[in-house]
C-alpha cells in the first residue's frame, strides 16, 4: 500500500468547493445595490422639507424702491449671510439624521450605501435649494417694486450665494455613517479561523 503524498512546501490549503466568491458580490451585492437606488431616492424627497424649513427659517432681504430702481434697506446688512448660514446648518442636520436612519435600517455599512447617502444627499441638497427658492419671495423684483410702490419695504428673493453649502448634507451623511458603522457596526467573530501558510500540514498516519 502507498503512502499518503506529502503537500509541496508553502502550498496554501485546498479551498472546499463552493469556497469562491462571485466577483461581482452575489446575490448580498445585488441586493445592498437595489437598497442604494431606494435609499438614494428617498434621501433626495427629503430635500424638500429642507427647502420649505430653508424659507421659513431663513432671514429675509429688506428692500426698497424709488421711481426707477430699487436699493438695500441696510447696506451693511447680514440677512444673505444669514441665508446662506440657515442652508448650511439645516443641511448639516439632514445629513447626520439620514445617516442615522440609513444606519438603523441596515445596522451596517458597505460601499453601495455610502455612496447612495451622498448622491441622495447631494440632490436632496439641490432640491431643497429649488424649492426654498420657489416657496420664497418671488425672484422677480422690479415687478414686486412696481406692485408695492415706491417707498415701500419689501422682501428680497431668498437666494443662496454660497454653493458650496450644497455639499454640507452629502459630506456630514458620509461621515456619520462611516462613523456609526465603525462604532457600532458589526464585529468579526474573535475565533475565526486563521489560515495556515507555513506549509507545516498534519498528516493523518499512514496505513499499515
Amino acid at each position: 500500500m502507498t503512502a499518503p503524498q506529502t503537500p509541496h512546501e508553502n502550498q496554501p490549503p485546498d479551498e472546499p468547493h463552493g469556497a469562491t466568491a462571485d466577483p461581482e458580490g452575489g446575490p448580498e451585492f445585488a441586493r445592498e445595490l437595489r437598497e442604494g437606488v431606494l435609499i438614494a431616492l428617498a434621501v433626495a424627497v427629503s430635500g424638500v422639507l429642507l427647502g420649505v424649513l430653508w424659507a421659513w427659517l431663513a432671514p429675509r432681504v429688506p428692500l426698497i424702491a424709488d421711481t426707477h430702481n430699487v436699493y438695500l434697506k441696510n447696506t451693511e446688512g447680514e440677512e444673505a449671510i444669514g441665508a446662506d448660514g440657515t442652508f448650511f446648518l439645516l443641511a448639516l442636520g439632514f445629513g447626520l439624521v439620514t445617516a442615522a436612519a440609513v444606519f438603523l435600517f441596515r445596522r451596517r455599512g458597505g460601499i453601495p450605501l455610502v455612496v447612495a447617502l451622498a448622491v441622495g444627499g447631494l440632490l436632496g441638497a439641490v432640491l431643497g435649494w429649488v424649492t426654498g427658492m420657489w416657496l420664497g419671495p418671488t425672484p422677480d423684483v422690479v415687478a414686486h417694486a412696481k406692485q408695492v410702490g415706491p417707498g415701500v419695504v419689501f422682501d428680497g428673493p431668498l437666494r443662496l450665494q454660497a454653493k458650496g453649502a450644497l455639499l454640507a448634507w452629502p459630506v456630514a451623511g458620509m461621515a456619520a455613517l462611516i462613523a456609526l458603522t465603525g462604532l457600532f457596526g458589526p464585529r468579526d467573530p474573535e475565533d475565526a479561523m486563521v489560515p495556515d501558510w507555513s506549509g507545516h500540514h498534519h498528516q493523518p498516519p499512514a496505513a499499515s
